[in-house]
């Protein structure tokens, strides 16, 4: 595979490829009265990719977290394709670079809900770190900072 090839596609909340994806991730809302949804991004500036398969997917948001935390948040991130975490990752950090410079990246894990003995490894892979604080929920917080 080309290194430059473009991996992404930009589309919209309620991409239905997309909705698919977000049903299976673990950090998938569930409305408590059954509704069925047909957005996923949740509120704030949004930018969702998606591949051209629609087998893997990421929501970019830049919103007031009431964490504390500040930059642009990876809100979603599910990968059913051959092609390798880390660097959708890479890609999808430069597509959000050109999109807010200058700013953090940020996301949570729960390390409860991945099958993986280390959470969050795509994202280190991809040129991120693990911060040593967590979220008052136990949310292990990684980011990656432009150099």
């Amino acid at each position: 595979m080309d290194p430059d090839e473009p991996l992404w596609w930009i589309t919209r909340d309620g991409d239905l490829d997309c909705l698919e994806l977000y049903e299976r991730h673990y950090s998938a809302h569930r409305y408590a009265d059954g509704r069925q949804r047909t957005r996923f991004t949740g509120p704030g500036e949004t930018l969702v990719l998606r591949t051209k398969a629609g087998d893997a997917m990421l929501v970019w948001r830049r919103f007031v977290d009431g964490s504390g935390e500040c930059g642009i948040n990876c809100a979603v991130f599910r990968n059913e394709s051959a092609h390798r975490s880390s660097d959708l990752i890479r890609q999808a950090d430069a597509i959000a670079d050109r999109v807010w410079a200058c700013r953090r990246h940020y996301t949570y894990v729960n390390p409860e809900k991945i099958a993986s003995t280390n959470p969050g490894f795509c994202f280190l892979a991809a040129g991120w770190r693990r911060l040593d604080r967590r979220t008052g929920s136990g949310l292990r917080i990684l980011e990656r900072i432009r150099a």
